[in-house]
């Protein structure tokens, strides 16, 4: 009959050896086990999360472009504040943001320990109107002021200045906002698609500057036409108004029609819409960010406009076909 032998010395295993195998294989396993435990709660809790932003990411970009608070961080304090909307206070009081009466507050009320013992937190009818409430608490307090001067895209500087202005206690605050923001990429929601305005509907003047801040764009300057000119990842970019075509917007910036469809990736014979992104230089082979992740409704062509980044190199880093339609979700690898 053959022996077991040890690989290394030839010898047939003692009996404490075998003991010691056996203790590591029974480690291993609970290692394993243990391992995996973890790994089904992260993707339990990651996938509790995503159905949270899938419900109220709408509601954040709406408080965004009506307060000036980016998107990214409401999501990620209704997260943390509420445990995802599991919370007590978020299932029975519909308050996604801990947000205490105040001596100010005459609505509903919630009582629970916190800090100290039977604390009062606001109540409302419905998580639209906690996440209102959010909006105007940051709003109307002299403490959040210097926020508002922030870029809507500094998402890491909103998070360590609602712990500075006192939103929360927790020395970590800004940490656990920012790991949220950026685990969940909740930053994508601070650049939210914008519809085309109808070409038979008058945009003014307010308008149009709305739209660029929605695109993140930098107000420049005046230019031709009374129109503005805004910077995007180092262009010049302006948005097409109402009555604009490419032949107004080659003659008001001494430029050609040619160049104009070159530096937009447009077809000949195209006429544009009223708030359409135009690039007055050729976009740039690289993104100013790494990544985009494809919202419901995004085409190339104009994830390729928001970045100003040309459509071939767009297709070319994540091996696209041209015209090539994207998934939902799908993160696109930009430089």
């Amino acid at each position: 009959m053959p022996r077991l032998c040890s690989i290394e010395t030839g010898h047939a295993p003692s009996v404490h050896s075998n003991v010691k195998m056996k203790k590591l294989f029974h480690i291993l396993i609970l290692i394993l086990f243990f391992a995996d435990g973890v790994y089904s709660q992260d993707a339990g809790y990651n996938a509790i999360v995503n159905k949270y932003i899938l419900q109220y990411s709408d509601i954040a970009v709406k408080e965004m472009l009506d307060y000036h608070i980016p998107a990214s961080i409401t999501l990620a304090q209704g997260i943390l504040e509420s445990n995802a909307g599991r919370s007590p206070l978020a299932l029975e009081a519909k308050n996604h943001f801990g947000i205490k009466c105040h001596k100010e507050w005459t609505g509903m009320t919630f009582y629970k320990d916190d800090e100290t013992k039977n604390e009062c937190f606001r109540k409302y009818n419905n998580p639209l109107e906690s996440f209102k409430d959010h909006s105007l608490f940051l709003t109307t307090r002299d403490r959040y002021k210097p926020l508002f001067s922030l870029d809507i895209i500094d998402y890491k500087g909103w998070a360590n200045g609602l712990k500075a202005a006192g939103y929360a206690t927790n020395p970590s605050y800004p940490q656990l906002l920012i790991k949220t923001i950026e685990t969940f990429h909740l930053d994508r929601f601070d650049r939210p698609m914008i519809a085309e305005i109808p070409a038979d509907k008058v945009v003014d003047p307010d308008t149009l500057e709305n739209i660029a801040l929605k695109y993140r764009f930098l107000f420049l300057s005046k230019g031709p036409g009374n129109r503005n000119i805004y910077e995007n990842n180092q262009l010049q970019v302006i948005i097409a108004q109402p009555d604009d075509n490419l032949y107004l917007i080659a003659r008001d910036f001494n430029t050609t029609v040619g160049d104009l469809l070159k530096f937009n990736d447009l077809p000949r014979a195209t006429s544009l819409k009223p708030g359409q992104i135009v690039y007055l230089l050729q976009k740039r082979r690289k993104g100013a960010v790494k990544n985009h992740q494809v919202l419901q409704g995004e085409t190339c062509y104009y994830i390729s406009q928001l970045y100003g980044l040309r459509i071939k190199f767009l297709y070319k880093r994540n091996k696209l076909s041209d015209g090539a339609k994207l998934k939902q979700g799908t993160v696109l690898r930009l430089r």
